[in-house]
């Protein structure tokens, strides 16, 4: 199978955003020492570790692009699907360890600089906000979960932005833990979305966005189609979709397949299906697990 066309505008957008993090998880590192912030300091930790996820995926991503070859007769696009494991994986264990550390600083607040808080966010929603644009588009899900990353960082800096505007007005500092704590959940709530889909998938089974039942009904609308079974429908990494099924129809299609074959090609287009493999059986004959 070849390469999916997007896949080199995938590793762009992964290397565009990789670049971005880095430069900006050294700019929080050092923000977050100065202010005194933990929300700071615990998203440039946050950052840190998406910086070895996105360096991870970038070079996944690559890999994945590889040609097939006589034992991976499907490519490498599973690679990026791997990745989109680790990078849910690693989110979820940064995000338990930043609520370890929060604790403490409910029972007792510190001081923070409100004012670079309020630098640092202005320029944590730019260079994010970049990185997330860049990868919401994307259809692989190692592009959906990267983005996640990126969107709950946009989401986090505008809290800490908010955040920061009243700890400087109020001079309340329990705000800044309690920021910490909201973007956190929020991030853990976003990303299982993302992991159920990833082990679904994982499993071979019907990517989230096709309808399997309602894809059967416009198939059998066809003249030529009077049933149809053994079907499976499953994807490489999100992205490329594929449909296998024993199609039972008319003698005359039997004499003159192609024809007919086209027309159901056609039908799975509309369901995002790029390969498909279709196995005709007259009314008379049935093979197959579903059959026996």
């Amino acid at each position: 199978m070849q390469s999916h066309p997007h896949t080199h505008n995938r590793t762009k957008n992964i290397k565009v955003a990789l670049f971005l993090n880095i430069a900006f998880t050294i700019i929080e590192l050092i923000g977050g020492i100065l202010t005194n912030s933990l929300a700071i300091l615990s998203d440039a930790l946050h950052d840190l570790g998406d910086s070895v996820v996105l360096g991870t995926s970038w070079f996944l991503e690559k890999k994945s692009n590889a040609p097939k070859d006589s034992k991976r007769t499907f490519g490498y696009a599973r690679l990026s699907l791997f990745s989109a494991l680790v990078s849910a994986l690693v989110l979820v264990g940064g995000s338990l360890y930043i609520l370890s550390q929060v604790i403490p600083r409910l029972i007792n607040p510190e001081h923070v600089n409100a004012q670079g808080m309020i630098a640092l966010a202005v320029v944590g929603i730019v260079f994010n906000g970049i990185g997330f644009f860049r990868l919401k588009k994307g259809a692989s899900m190692n592009e959906k979960v990267i983005s996640w990353h990126l969107l709950d960082d946009v989401l986090g800096w505008t809290v800490i932005l908010i955040g920061s505007i009243i700890i400087l007005f109020w001079d309340n500092h329990i705000i800044d833990p309690l920021m910490t704590i909201g973007f956190t959940v929020f991030t853990l709530w976003g990303v299982s979305k993302n992991i159920k889909e990833t082990f679904n998938i994982f499993l071979q089974g019907v990517p989230a966005h096709i309808n399997q039942e309602e894809m059967k009904k416009s198939l059998l609308t066809i003249e030529e189609v009077f049933d149809i079974h053994d079907v499976h429908i499953w994807s490489l990494e999100g992205e490329t979709d594929i449909f296998t099924a024993h199609v039972v129809v008319s003698d005359e299609a039997l004499n003159e397949p192609d024809e007919l074959r086209k027309k159901i090609k056609y039908e799975l287009k509309k369901y995002h299906i790029e390969h498909s493999t279709l196995e005709f059986e007259s009314k008379i004959f049935c093979s197959g697990v579903e059959c026996e």
